[in-house]
């Protein structure tokens, strides 16, 4: 067996996720192992073995996952995704195309500092409060509207951390709204992978999480682009800017529950390696 590439498996083995399902175990290794290295959750990289296509979010991301797979094997990451593209041509697959983001890593010399990041989201959920009262003042002539307080947010010079202010606390039972505050896609489902919601949004786009909704999560590139509050109240971001989130809770449980999230993800909880839609 050569260094870059599984060829005498090739012979034996038809499909992309059976080549690395043999290389992983030709190498010792488990799905959890391959887990902890690509940082894809380990139902994922199960799906990519199996070929269970419709249980990944769209063929960006499955694209992504499947180099991140081959890479962490030492195989030849373009020569699959270039294998993968066949195999789902072939098998007629078809799947929401995820638009073109720039995933591309960031030059570390260039990222921004951390309190910028959160001072910048802060605006943003300022902007996005200001537009609402805009649209409500706009509309009071024609139609009664519900009364919207925009949260005021505020900015700890300590931890740089947004944080919402007024009468009370959110509570659990509140109502998530998302609001975009520029382009952004979006793709919400169910902890059983039913699909709620699925949009390219444009700014000042709204989108209410039902509050029957069971466990709703969310996988997104761009989650600096959209502002969510609880109760009518700010929360912090659902991750850091420009990195793609995979199933992340967006109940309200499950934000009052969140921490803020470190600029530079280390725990490998909800993000995935950032891709480059060219590299795929």
């Amino acid at each position: 067996m050569g260094d870059n590439s599984p060829s005498e498996e090739e012979g034996r083995f038809h499909t992309v996720g059976e080549q690395l399902k043999a290389e992983r175990e030709r190498q010792a290794l488990s799905l959890s192992d391959l887990a902890t290295r690509t940082r894809v959750p380990m139902r994922h990289l199960d799906s990519i073995e199996r070929s269970d296509f419709s249980a990944l979010p769209g063929t960006t991301y499955t694209l992504g996952f499947t180099r991140s797979y081959a890479s962490a094997l030492g195989l030849d990451p373009a020569k699959f995704n270039n294998d993968l593209r066949e195999e789902l041509a072939q098998s007629g697959h078809k799947s929401y195309q995820a638009p073109t983001q720039n995933f591309e890593p960031a030059d570390p010399s260039r990222v921004p500092s951390r309190t910028l990041a959160w001072t910048a989201a802060a605006i943003g959920v300022l902007l996005v409060a200001g537009y609402l009262i805009w649209r409500s003042s706009m509309l009071s002539d024609n139609a009664p509207v519900a009364n919207i307080q925009a949260p005021q947010a505020v900015v700890s010079e300590k931890s740089g951390v947004s944080a919402a202010t007024g009468e009370g606390a959110a509570n659990a039972t509140d109502t998530v709204v998302l609001t975009a505050t520029g382009p952004v896609w979006v793709k919400i489902y169910d902890a059983g992978n039913k699909p709620l919601f699925e949009s390219e949004m444009v700014e000042g786009d709204i989108y209410s999480v039902p509050k029957d909704a069971r466990n709703p999560m969310i996988v997104t590139g761009r989650p600096n682009a959209i502002a969510v509050t609880v109760g009518g109240k700010a929360v912090p971001p659902l991750g850091a800017p420009e990195r793609t989130i995979v199933d992340v809770g967006i109940s309200a449980a499950s934000l009052l529950a969140r921490k803020p999230e470190p600029a530079t993800d280390q725990s490998g909880d909800g993000t995935v390696p950032s891709v480059t839609p060219s590299q795929l």
